[in-house]
This record gives C-alpha cells, sequence and structure tokens, in this order.
C-alpha cells in the first residue's frame, strides 16, 4: 500500500447506468462535499449498450466524513437521480468466499494458498462437497467442511440446503472450484452475479467429457481455461477472465492436463479477486472488468 494511505480508512464505489452527461461530475462533487478524497477512478462508456460504468476508491476525513453507513444513505439522493445500479464497501473488510469442489483439488489447493498468503482478501466460512475426499484437506485448514451428496432423486433437497447455507454464512460469493454438478436454472438465477464456475478449456469449445483428449484428437495448438459467471446456460456465462497455453504435437493427454490444471488455478483465482475487489460488472452477457 502507498505509506500515504497509511491508517486511512478506503471505501470502494461501483455503479452503473444509463449514458449520460454528468455523472462523474455528481460523484466527484459528492465525494469532495464530504471531504472524500479519491485515491482511484476508472470509468467506461459502452456505446454500444449504452452504459456507464464507473468504480472509484476514496477516504473520508476521519472528523468530517460519514461512516460507511453515512456514506451508503447520503448517496442514495445520487443515485436516484443517476438511476444508478450502485454499491459501496469497505476495503478493510474481507468477502466471505463459499467453496465448492468435487473430486479435483488443484483449484480448491490454490484459492487457499492464495487467501492464506493475503493474495486474496477473503474468509472461507465454509467448503460445500458432493464428494467426501477433499474433508481431511479442508478440516487441516480449519474450515467446516459440508458433505451434500447430490443424486437425481435429492437433487432439488441438497440445492435449497446450498443456498440455506449462503445465507447462513453471509457468503458474499459462492465459488465453483471444479464443481462437478450442473446447477439447476432456478439455482443459477438466484445465484446470478455472485457465483463464478472454471471451465477446462478456452471457450467457446471442447465442451463436456473428456476436454483435454478432445484437444489432442484435433491438434490444437493453444490451450487454456475460462473463468465466468454461472448461468443456466451451461458454460456460456459472462467471461470474467481466461487463461492460453501454447502446447504443440508432443503434448499427450496428460501433458495437456496438468497445463489446464495450472491455466484454470490461474484463472479462477484471477476472477475471484476481481470480484471480491468489486472490479467486474455485468453488462448483459458480457463484463467490464477495471484492472
Amino acid at each position: 500500500m502507498d505509506p500515504r494511505l497509511e491508517g486511512k480508512k478506503l471505501f470502494t464505489l461501483s455503479a452503473s447506468c444509463d449514458s449520460r452527461l454528468g455523472t462523474v461530475a455528481a460523484i466527484s462533487t459528492f465525494l469532495a462535499t464530504r471531504h472524500g478524497f479519491i485515491v482511484d477512478m476508472q470509468q467506461y462508456d459502452d456505446v454500444i449498450s449504452g452504459r456507464f460504468f464507473v468504480r472509484t476508491v476514496f477516504f473520508g476525513d476521519n472528523d468530517k466524513s460519514p461512516d460507511i453507513n453515512g456514506w451508503r444513505e447520503q448517496f442514495m439522493d445520487v443515485a436516484r437521480r443517476e438511476q444508478m445500479e450502485w454499491a459501496i464497501y469497505e476495503n478493510e473488510k474481507p468477502s466471505r468466499v463459499l467453496i465448492m469442489v468435487s473430486k479435483f483439488d488443484h483449484c480448491l489447493v490454490d484459492l487457499l494458498y492464495r487467501q492464506r498468503r493475503g493474495e486474496l482478501h477473503m474468509t472461507i466460512p465454509a467448503v460445500v462437497s458432493n464428494h467426501p475426499d477433499m474433508q481431511s484437506l479442508v478440516e487441516s485448514h480449519n474450515i467446516p467442511f459440508i458433505l451434500l451428496p447430490v443424486t437425481p432423486q435429492n437433487k432439488a433437497e441438497q440445492e435449497a440446503r446450498l443456498l440455506q447455507i449462503v445465507e447462513e454464512t453471509q457468503s458474499d460469493l459462492v465459488v465453483l472450484a471444479r464443481y462437478m454438478q450442473i446447477l439447476s436454472d432456478d439455482l443459477c438465477r438466484q445465484l446470478r452475479g455472485r457465483a463464478i464456475n472454471i471451465h477446462h478449456s478456452f471457450l467457446p469449445g471442447f465442451k463436456g467429457a473428456r476436454p483435454y483428449h478432445q484437444a489432442y484428437d484435433r491438434g490444437v495448438k493453444l490451450t487454456g481455461a475460462t473463468a465466468h459467471y454461472v448461468t443456466a446456460d451451461l458454460d456460456e456465462g459472462p467471461i470474467i477472465e481466461q487463461i492460453v497455453e501454447r502446447v504443440d504435437h508432443s503434448f499427450d493427454p496428460t501433458q495437456l492436463a496438468a497445463a489446464g490444471r495450472d491455466s484454470e488455478c490461474r484463472a479462477l483465482s484471477a476472477a475471484v479477486r476481481f470480484h471480491i475487489e468489486h472490479r467486474v460488472f455485468l453488462n448483459g452477457s458480457r463484463t467490464v472488468i477495471f484492472r
């Protein structure tokens, strides 16, 4: 952190609205009149969708500025005038991220490591799985492990329980870290914009089972991974991050899978970081990301 910000309580304002003149001025004036100092401001006007997006990091004067509740309450007038979708966050407060996993552990291990090292500013209230394989790993990190086996007969019941867990743990984000179950359309709708999945391919392409064998059969020269928001359209949600890896004819399916695991970890961790730092905005079927 910049030493000049030492001791400052930082906030992030994220907002989107229809494109119009004066939105940046309205935000800047709002902050200035309340002794809010802008540290960083990024904005993007999408001329195709007609939407405007802005992310502002700021701090206030401890004696003259509102607290978090005051900032939110007082910004409502600006938001109403500009017809915004918006939120104000306390940067020091970590996001609560519920992780879901099946039998592949590489993305889970990577997220646990990055969280422990402080690269991902988040807490993990629980890990949910449809298999018991990851229980000892998760519990060794002093994180609750919740087993929810899924069958065609109990799928609806288990998804209802999952939503209950999301609510009980006050989770801000759900991460499918190679969770190998297709979520129902209703669950996808309820988790819209707050559930991220990692797909073992550089989408679009090689969907379904054995993607690296499909890649091998097609003699690909690029492989990779795609992190995206979960939607009812399987593996077609708004893309947050993609990683590509150059390969050649010497890569067999095992080597392709090894390269793919690395790509999956990198893409998923980047997508999680962008989300918990409030850098991602939904723009229809696409995303706007301020890096």
